[in-house]
């Protein structure tokens, strides 16, 4: 190593929000948190370049959530039967679409966690926990 070449150590490293991050910060209303929060929770779905261009816009240099734009591109995104109807049911927490709750028979129990815990923020109750049942 040169005199002018430095090397990076964990103290310089930047620690850089996910995605998921930046669209629970930017979002407007608790609704929006709450479905930001899920979709970040559960990480599969962000993780996928067909949902993140479905999602995210660039507005005045931030990333958010275009929840309208997702809801009509939904069925084009070839999501799976489980992945349908998680999206549903977070596109429900925004008021988008017509999602039923039997569609929480689709989903395995990380998920079906996931939304449980957004509830009570969605219901701006916080003293609410939702844990294991014993």
């Amino acid at each position: 190593m040169t005199t002018t070449e430095t090397r990076a150590t964990p103290a310089d490293a930047v620690d850089t929000p996910t995605l998921g991050q930046l669209l629970v910060e930017s979002a407007q209303s608790r609704r929006g948190c709450a479905a930001a929060q899920a979709l970040a929770e559960e990480g599969t779905l962000l993780a996928r370049d067909n949902v993140r261009r479905a999602l995210v816009v660039k507005e005045a240099g931030r990333m958010r959530a275009n929840w309208e734009g997702l809801m009509g591109r939904v069925y084009t995104l070839g999501l799976d039967e489980q992945d349908r109807a998680f999206m549903g049911l977070v596109l429900s927490m925004v008021g988008i679409g017509t999602t039923p709750l039997i569609a929480l028979e689709q989903l395995d129990e990380r998920r079906l966690l996931i939304l449980m815990r957004a509830l009570p923020l969605l219901a701006d109750n916080e003293r609410i926990a939702v844990g294991t049942r014993m």
